[in-house]
């Protein structure tokens, strides 16, 4: 399913994770938009994000990679 990517819970809010972050497992990372849903998406790993690979507001994938996390 393709939703859209969003790396903040509105454009006036901060964004979730920016390059630094240290992330636990269950921390939201982002929010996914699809059919009119936004679901917020947790990180399933503990680590620092290393690189978004995605832009705010892009059209992602099922599956799709969105952040590189060094454990």
């Amino acid at each position: 399913m393709v939703g859209t990517f969003y790396k903040a819970s509105s454009p006036d809010s901060d964004p979730y994770v920016q390059i630094g972050t240290k992330v636990k497992k269950d921390s939201t990372v982002c929010i996914v938009e699809a059919m009119k849903l936004f679901n917020e998406i947790d990180a399933d790993v503990e680590g620092e994000i290393v690189e978004i690979l995605v832009e705010d507001g892009q059209l992602v994938e099922f599956g799709q990679p969105l952040f590189l996390v060094k454990e």
